[in-house]
């Protein structure tokens, strides 16, 4: 009978041994998923900054000089800074409410934090076109009021918070079910308050959830771009995120400065995902 695979099995002296398999199952198996990452990870990565440095580094250190190139970039974090806090507070506010408490409406409340998951981001910016624009719900009072949303950075960065804002709540959510309330009752009842219960009780027990959460949450707000194209108006060195002044660069046929913008969001994707595996190995430490 050929050898079963050992699943967890426990040793003597109590350690925990991974599972293991025959060599003929798991080379092929290890081979093809880094074959596949090859493919459709490292070799397109590679590709990007090849393309980028194509032309010379004085070409490329042109691109991302450039005023629109510059204006995308800081508009772009402008956009970050604004939502991944105001996400994180939201977040931690809507998983403490739904795994601390029981009240009415509160399969309604993550229901719709889920919602931004089920539509499409360019409907989600149709929807502030409807609500903002000239001839839209609010225009008539916006126009009398000099209030400009549409066009304008108001605009982005409420398309953006609407695509990002389940992020954070959503990492934290099942954490915090997982921990239970025991905590922080026992804390109650020793007469400390609720902010107090929150500030040194909660909080350390979900900060690793809460940056991965908020990582997550950069990394969509820096790169979102279908409900920013549509409320933005791709307005050079205004309103141009830099997945929308990449597309306009690669539009024109100038391929070697937007891969060269192109670059700078991959490096800004590299170093979440390195974020994201160092989070993740102190939140399996801390297990």
């Amino acid at each position: 009978m050929a050898k079963q695979s050992q699943v967890q099995s426990v040793s003597k002296n109590g350690s925990k041994r991974t599972t293991e398999e025959q060599p003929w199952v798991r080379i092929p198996l290890i081979a093809i998923a880094l074959g596949f990452l090859l493919l459709f990870l490292v070799l397109p990565l590679v590709a990007i900054f090849i393309k980028a440095f194509e032309k010379g580094a004085g070409v490329y250190v042109a691109a991302i000089t450039d005023p629109d190139a510059l204006s995308a970039i800081k508009l772009t974090l402008l956009v970050a800074i604004l939502t991944v806090p105001l996400n994180a507070i939201f977040g931690i506010a809507a998983a403490w409410a739904i795994t601390k408490f029981e009240f009415k409406g509160k399969s309604l409340l993550i229901t719709l934090i889920d919602l931004p998951f089920a539509i499409s981001p360019v409907i989600a910016g149709l929807v502030f076109v409807l609500l903002f624009s000239a001839h839209g719900l609010f225009g008539e009072f916006l126009f009398a009021n000099d209030i400009k949303i549409l066009f304008a950075v108001p605009g982005i960065v409420l398309a953006t918070l609407f695509v990002t804002f389940p992020f954070v709540a959503r990492e934290l959510i099942p954490l915090m079910q997982a921990q239970g309330t025991a905590e922080e009752e026992a804390s109650l009842t020793l007469g400390a308050g609720g902010f107090k219960t929150f500030l040194h009780v909660t909080l350390p027990n979900i900060k690793w959830g809460l940056l991965y959460g908020v990582i997550l949450c950069n990394a969509r707000a820096v790169g979102e771009f279908g409900a920013v194209s549509i409320v933005s108006g791709h307005i050079r060195g205004l309103t141009n995120t830099m997945p929308l002044h990449i597309e306009i660069l690669y539009n024109e046929y100038q391929f070697s400065a937007a891969f060269a913008v192109a670059s700078l969001m991959s490096i800004l994707a590299i170093i979440t995902l390195v974020l994201k595996n160092f989070i993740e190995w102190k939140t399996s430490q801390q297990g």
